[in-house]
């Protein structure tokens, strides 16, 4: 996949661009929603033996308009890069979200950032807006082609009469229902980094864990104890993950911390990138009395994720 970061205006020249067909949306999570417009926009180039394409945004928009720089992603660039590969994307256009980009009127950021991206059909779920303050949407789309290119509008993507939706992933998130979310997304939700040094208490307590230093951008589910799989070199291993701020050794502490203990693992890995898979939410972060309660809890936890996992592999 041929990865483009444009800003307006690009200068890319249209003729020599390849014909595209291409999905465009902001597409935080990829859920299974998103995948029905990058899958048809993927089916659609291969029929007609043209390119596919994904056109999507960074920073989010709100990050623009409202100054809200505390902006958290499902899928942080890295990631969103990642799994659109997988699904066989031919390349990837991210447009850098920007005040000119925002006041840029309907038809000409079609011009620019369809037309003049050599775009022959364009693929779009039915609520994606697009111009100065999103006057321009699927009904419009018509209007500003010209001709030039044909579209297709994807109604929504609902699981039990329920719309899928990046805004209901991340409720689900917070209240830590991955299991939930993993449904909706279509896969299991991921959390990327390299393992870095820690205070190694976990070793001292015969828990021996991996500290992630994680994207700050990342949308992490509610803090607590998960069952969660960890991929590295390419291969899956199972665990216990931590998530939160160590109470019963730390006051006052306020950054979250992602600690893995993998199962039957022991090796040296600092340094390593990994990818954790987040399962099935256990309990809250506790404060114990005493060393000996926490132990005894982390045991009662290893055996339900253990088993958890053996059931559902």
């Amino acid at each position: 996949m041929e990865t483009i970061e444009l800003s307006y205006p690009h200068q890319l020249q249209t003729e020599e661009l390849p014909e595209t067909i291409a999905a465009i949306g902001f597409f935080d999570g990829i859920h299974r929603g998103h995948q029905a417009v990058i899958q048809y926009a993927i089916a659609k180039a291969k029929e007609t033996h043209k390119e596919s394409a994904v056109i999507t945004f960074y920073p989010h928009p709100s990050v623009v308009l409202r100054n809200n720089h505390d902006v958290k992603y499902i899928t942080p660039l890295k990631e969103k890069q990642e799994i659109l590969e997988k699904l066989g994307v031919d390349r990837l256009y991210i447009i850098n979200f920007n005040k000119e980009l925002s006041a840029l009127s309907p038809e000409d950021f079609v011009n620019h950032f369809i037309i003049g991206l050599n775009i022959k059909h364009m693929v779009a779920g039915f609520d994606f807006t697009y111009g100065h303050r999103g006057k321009g949407n699927m009904e419009t789309i018509s209007s500003h082609a010209g001709g030039k290119f044909n579209h297709t509008v994807i109604d929504k993507v609902t699981i039990d009469s329920e719309k899928i939706s990046s805004t209901k992933i991340r409720s689900l998130l917070d209240s830590g229902n991955v299991e939930h979310a993993n449904i909706l997304l279509g896969r299991a939700l991921t959390t990327s980094g390299s393992v870095i040094q820690g205070d190694k208490r976990g070793r001292e307590l015969g828990y021996p864990t991996a500290n992630i230093n994680y994207n700050s951008e990342a949308h992490l589910p509610k803090p607590g104890i998960y069952a969660v799989r960890v991929i590295m070199d390419e291969k899956y291993y199972e665990g216990m993950a931590s998530l939160g701020v160590n109470p019963t050794f730390t006051e006052d502490r306020i950054d979250l911390s992602l600690e893995v203990y993998i199962f039957d693992f022991n090796q040296q890995i600092y340094g390593k990138e990994v990818t954790v898979e987040w399962y099935k939410y256990i309990r809250n972060e506790e404060k114990f009395d005493s060393v000996e309660a926490l132990v005894e809890r982390m045991r009662k936890d290893e055996e339900e994720i253990r088993s958890y996992l053996n059931n559902n592999s």
